[in-house]
C-alpha cells in the first residue's frame, strides 16, 4: 500500500437517483459529473462513487434503513472521512446523516461553493463567494453546529467561515452579509467605470459562455494567444478574463470575454452573487455559446446554459452563435451526422479548439454577425470635419454632442458597416 498525503481527505460520492425529479438524467453520467466536481477540489482523495436508487427520499435521513446500513458499512470499510451527495440535502437530513455515519457531509451546493472558494482569485470573486457561502450557511443554521468541530482537513469554507460560525446566529451572518455587500458595491462601481471607459472605445464585446468544461478557455487562448488556465476540469476558470484582439482576415478589433462555466443545478446563491461578474454577458454585443458536442448530454447542458442566461436577464434580441466544440472527439459516423445537422441550422459553427479546425470559419461568422450589431463610441471631430458630422446626423447615429474649443465631442451608436462608411468619408 502506498502512503497518501495525510492532508488529503478521503471522500466518497453518492448520486441519489430519484425518478420523480423534474428532468430525468442518466444516473451514470450524473455520477461521473459529480466525481469530476469532487476531483476539481484540491485536498480530496476521491475513493469512488455510487448511484443510490431512491423511490421515496426519507424526510429526516434521505436514505432508508436498509440503505443506511449499507452506507455505514461502506464508510467503515473504506475509512471514508467525507461523503459528497450529488443533490440537495436539507439541514435536518445533513445533521442526521453526519451523526449516523460519523463523517462530514457536503451536498452539491456545498461542494460547488467549496470549489469556487478555492478558485476565486480577484477581490470581487472572493467577495462573491463569501456572500454565496454565508447565504448558504444561513439556511444551514440548525440547533447545533457541533458537527463542524469534528471535521477533518480544512477545505475552503468548510475550514473557514463555517467553523467561525459555529456559535453564530442569523443576525451575525446578516451583519456580515451587509458588510460584504457594501464592499462588493465598491468593486462593482469600479467595474462599471471600466465598462463605461470601454464604451468610449470602438470595440464590440464578444462574450464566451457555456457549460463548464465545454472548452471556452481553450478557445479563448487560441483566439487571443493568452494563457488562461485551461484544463480538463470543471470550473477551471472562475474569474472573468478580457482581452482585446483583432479578428483574422481584416476583421474588426473586439474585446473577448471568458466567463465562469455554468452547470446544472447551479446554486441560486452563486447565480445571485456572481450577477455582477456576469454583467459582462449582459453588456455583450455578441454571445458565443460554446458546447461540448461530444458529450452525451450536450442538449441538456445547452438547456441549462439557456436557463441561466434567461435568469440573468440576457435578452433574446442579443445576437448569439453556437459553437459546437470538440468535433475531434467524435467518431467518423457521429461526426457526419453532426455536420449534416449543423448545415441545416443558422449560426452554428463546428470546430475543435484543440486542433484549430474551424477557427477561420468562426472568425468569419463573428465578423458577419458583428456587422449588424451596434456599439457606442465617443470621439471628437474638429470644426473642419463638417461633412462627417453632417453624415452622422443624417444617418441618425448621434446620441449626444458637446461643443468645446477643440471641436465637437460626439457619442454615436453604430455598427461596423456604418463605422467603415464613416472612415471612408
Amino acid at each position: 500500500m502506498t502512503q497518501t498525503d495525510v492532508s488529503d481527505t478521503r471522500a466518497w460520492v453518492l448520486h441519489p437517483d430519484i425518478p420523480s425529479s423534474d428532468r430525468e438524467r442518466d444516473p451514470a453520467l450524473a455520477l461521473e459529473e459529480a466525481v469530476s466536481l469532487a476531483h476539481a477540489l484540491p485536498g480530496l482523495e476521491v475513493l469512488g462513487g455510487s448511484v443510490v436508487r431512491l423511490r421515496d427520499p426519507h424526510p429526516g435521513m434521505l436514505f432508508g434503513k436498509g440503505k443506511m446500513a449499507e452506507l455505514q458499512q461502506l464508510v467503515e470499510d473504506n475509512e471514508v472521512e467525507l461523503v459528497l451527495i450529488d443533490g440537495p440535502v436539507s439541514p435536518v437530513q445533513q445533521r442526521n446523516l453526519e451523526k449516523k455515519l460519523g463523517v462530514k457531509l457536503l451536498d452539491r451546493t456545498g461542494l460547488i461553493l467549496e470549489i469556487f472558494s478555492d478558485r476565486a482569485a480577484t477581490r470581487e470573486g472572493v467577495l462573491q463567494v463569501e456572500m454565496a457561502a454565508l447565504s448558504y450557511q444561513r439556511t444551514r443554521l440548525v440547533r447545533a453546529w457541533t458537527h463542524l468541530e469534528r471535521q477533518r482537513g480544512g477545505l475552503g469554507f468548510v475550514g473557514g467561515p463555517g467553523e467561525t460560525q459555529i456559535e453564530a446566529d442569523r443576525r451575525a451572518i446578516d451583519k456580515q452579509l451587509v458588510r460584504l455587500r457594501r464592499q462588493l458595491e465598491k468593486v462593482v462601481k469600479t467595474r462599471t467605470l471600466h465598462r463605461a471607459a470601454r464604451a468610449k472605445v470602438p470595440f464590440p464585446i464578444v462574450a464566451l459562455v457555456g457549460y463548464t468544461n465545454a472548452g471556452k478557455s481553450t478557445l479563448f487562448n487560441h483566439l487571443t494567444g493568452a494563457e488562461v488556465m485551461a484544463k480538463d476540469m470543471l470550473f477551471a476558470t472562475l474569474d472573468p478574463t478580457m482581452r482585446k484582439i483583432a479578428l483574422p482576415g481584416g476583421g474588426p478589433e473586439v474585446i473577448l470575454s471568458d466567463t465562469v462555466g455554468f452547470i446544472s443545478d447551479l446554486p441560486t446563491e452563486l447565480v445571485a452573487a456572481f450577477r455582477a461578474t456576469l454583467e459582462e454577458v449582459l453588456a455583450a454585443d455578441l454571445i458565443v455559446h460554446v458546447r461540448d458536442i461530444s458529450h452525451p448530454e450536450t442538449e441538456d447542458q445547452a438547456g441549462d446554459v439557456h436557463e441561466i442566461l434567461t435568469s440573468l436577464g440576457v435578452l433574446e434580441t442579443t445576437p448569439q452563435i453556437e459553437v459546437w466544440n470538440k468535433i475531434d472527439r467524435l467518431p467518423p459516423e457521429d461526426r457526419t451526422l453532426v455536420e449534416n445537422r449543423a448545415s441545416r441550422m443558422e449560426n452554428v459553427q463546428l470546430l475543435s479548439a484543440i486542433t484549430g479546425e474551424g477557427m477561420d470559419a468562426l472568425s468569419d461568422t463573428i465578423i458577419t454577425r458583428l456587422a449588424g450589431t451596434t456599439h457606442v463610441e465617443t470621439f471628437t471631430l474638429g470644426f473642419d470635419a463638417g461633412r462627417k458630422r453632417a453624415w452622422l446626423f443624417e444617418k441618425g447615429l448621434v446620441e449626444d454632442e458637446v461643443q468645446d474649443e477643440d471641436g465637437y465631442t460626439l457619442t454615436v451608436r453604430w455598427n461596423e458597416t456604418q463605422k467603415s462608411q464613416f472612415d471612408g468619408l
